[in-house]
């Protein structure tokens, strides 16, 4: 694979068990660039190794006075010059490769979870967390995957110079083959501790950068409660933590940098104190002590990847770790699917609760909890989280008798026209049955960038705007954007964030009603908006949708008396059906979720609406007081 090449056709499926095991599989699937690294490794490293060979033999022919032998080194010299500069340029251009493609697959194959995921992401793993992985965390893992080349031509170079040694100057060899492999694992036993360190200072970067990302998030409410202040503290003081755990860390590193210099200094001058005495007793001859210096002298020239590899290594790890976490993360229900590619449509009906949302019509849901009604929106897409999946299991063959007739509720999977979404692959399912939560997420770009999504083609930006009550908002973005004549070309900051929280919801509903699924799943997309507009919102969604079948959760009086249909959903099951306004007269519940009302005043109108035949005059007067003592409190 080629720089050119990338990005990948297919990323291939990970091996997300553990850390070791995703930079394991990572160097599997770029074995012909490793082994090209590694070819141009050797190459480089044994032509520098090989100076000193010649240094030698070029001092040996001075002294013999032997012209031919100093023109044939001169020549071996040339040699290796061009060895090295051929190795080097290659090698690099080669571990260049390997770090980038390897960076660019993990890249993907977050980029391919995180869609898998969708909203679920980021309430499984904290989105500092996420953050990191898909930045430092995947140049730390592309590092490591490419330094193993030059570290195994590295490593084998070492052994084949301390070979050569031993073979050409046995008496200085033996003591250069027993000290480089000192020199190489001496530093074992303080990577432990540098690992710590450095896992500690990553853990306070993350924190520091979840937390800014929370801050920035809700910078608008933390300047409208001034609260500004309060969390510039808290990231003070957590930038400071990583500060001194970045100084600590880097204090051991410091550390091992200086072993790795002194150890082979020491080594030398042992070799030389050796090599001065063997030469002093004409034992060997001054060439070969020339040599023999020379090359532990460029010994630690590859003697340093070891220090990188363990740097690498203690780095990359619990980066492959994060990543691994993420990748594999799954969803709740299969994600192959088990039945063919098909857009089923018909009623949409969950037997868990015993919702029936039916085809072409404007079903509206009221959930007293409203961390309920974002799981049952969840599920009612094909997606729920791991939590909705474990209830709907307890559920399944739950029985239950209404009006003397046994049925059974079987908790598995959603159905769209007797279709189960879970047996479906995911691309169908998400055709099928459109999403949004109510915290739906705008991209940075221009308007006609963030509608330009799939869509059926039957509803256009104009439609979907209007129908949305998008009009301030336009004039809103063209103001913003002195350069934009059509709003269409307008530009959105990150998040949206320079509109306000109602105009954001307004457009992000302006993009599901383009997509015109076969089902729209809409969970509370009026909370942020006034009353008037919610109004005009109401009708212009049950116009547009006409025919299609829409589920909205809201307790919006405005939005329930446009549905054709109102499910109260309490405690996990279907509690009422019915029209909005039958509802309200005859539901105590319904009405206590819709109109907000109290304990004190349900049992009041309870009484009210109670026969009092069979009640004493003492009561009777209690009851009327009561209600006299509501009615002028209101």
């Amino acid at each position: 694979m080629q720089i050119q090449d990338l990005p990948y056709p297919d990323p291939g499926v990970p091996d997300a068990r553990s850390g070791p095991r995703f930079l394991w599989w990572l160097g599997r699937n770029q074995l012909g660039g490793q082994f090209k690294a590694l070819a141009w490794g050797l190459l480089h490293f044994v032509a520098v190794s090989a100076l000193p060979f010649c240094v030698g033999l070029a001092v040996q022919s001075v002294i013999d006075r032997s012209g031919t032998r100093l023109a044939l080194t001169g020549g071996l010299m040339a040699v290796c010059g061009a060895g090295i500069a051929l190795g080097d340029t290659m090698l690099h251009r080669a571990a260049v490769t390997n770090w980038i493609t390897a960076a660019a697959r993990v890249q993907q194959l977050l980029a391919r979870r995180t869609a898998l995921l969708g909203s679920a992401l980021t309430r499984r793993v904290a989105a500092g967390e996420v953050v990191a992985v898909s930045t430092g965390d995947v140049e730390k893992i592309g590092w490591f995957v490419e330094a193993v080349s030059r570290f195994t031509a590295a490593a084998l170079t070492v052994v084949l110079v301390c070979v050569g040694l031993v073979l050409y100057q046995p008496a200085l060899g033996v003591i250069v083959a027993v000290g480089v492999p000192v020199l190489a694992l001496a530093v074992l036993p303080l990577l432990p501790r540098a690992t710590r360190r450095a896992d500690f200072q990553r853990e306070k970067a993350g924190r520091a950068t979840e937390l800014a990302s929370d801050t920035v998030a809700g910078l608008r409410v933390l300047r409208g409660i001034g609260g500004e202040e309060l969390f510039l503290d808290r990231y003070r003081r957590a930038s400071q933590q990583v500060r001194h755990a970045a100084v600590r860390s880097a204090r051991m590193w410091s550390l091992i940098a200086a072993i790795q210099v002194l150890l082979p200094g020491l080594l030398m001058i042992a070799v030389v104190w050796r090599g001065v005495l063997l030469a002093r007793d004409g034992r060997i001859d001054v060439g070969e002590l020339v040599t023999v210096y020379s090359a532990v002298m460029l010994l630690t020239y590859p003697l340093r990847h070891f220090e990188e590899i363990a740097m690498a290594y203690s780095f990359s790890r619990p980066s492959a770790k994060r990543a691994a976490r993420v990748l594999s993360l799954e969803r709740a229900m299969d994600s192959e699917g088990s039945l063919p590619m098909e857009a089923p449509t018909g009623d949409l009906y969950d037997p868990a609760t015993g919702l029936l949302a039916p085809a072409g019509r404007l079903t509206a849901v009221v959930c007293g909890d409203p961390d309920a009604a974002g799981l049952l929106a969840e599920r009612l897409g094909g997606h729920p989280s791991e939590h909705s999946a474990e209830r709907t299991a307890e559920r399944t063959a739950e029985r239950t008798v209404e009006g003397g007739v046994e049925d059974v509720a079987v908790g598995g999977s959603v159905l769209l026209g007797k279709v189960p979404l879970d047996e479906l692959p995911l691309e169908s399912a998400r055709t099928a049955v459109l999403v949004q939560d109510k915290d739906p997420v705008l991209l940075s770009g221009s308007l006609r960038e963030l509608l330009d999504v799939p869509a059926s083609g039957l509803v256009s930006a104009r439609a979907a705007l209007e129908a949305a009550q998008c009009g301030d908002v336009l004039d809103a973005l063209t103001q913003g954007s002195l350069d934009a004549e059509d709003p269409m070309d307008a530009r959105i900051t990150e998040r949206g964030r320079s509109l306000s929280g109602g105009q954001r919801q307004r457009l992000a509903l302006a993009r599901s009603l383009i997509t015109d699924p076969e089902v729209l799943v809409l969970d509370e997309p009026t909370s942020a908006v006034d009353s008037h507009t919610e109004a005009r919102i109401a009708e212009g969604l049950r116009s547009l949708r006409a025919g299609r079948t829409t589920v909205v959760f809201t307790s919006s009086p405005l939005l329930l008396d446009h549905a054709d249909r109102v499910v109260l959903v309490h405690e996990g099951r279907v509690a009422a059906v019915g029209a909005h306004r039958e509802l309200v007269r005859d539901e105590p519940l319904y009405r206590a979720v819709v109109t907000r009302e109290t304990d004190e005043e349900a049992a009041a109108e309870a009484a009210a609406r109670a026969p009092l035949g069979d009640v004493t005059p003492d009561d009777e007067a209690v009851l009327t007081g009561v209600l006299e003592e509501i009615e002028e409190t209101a």
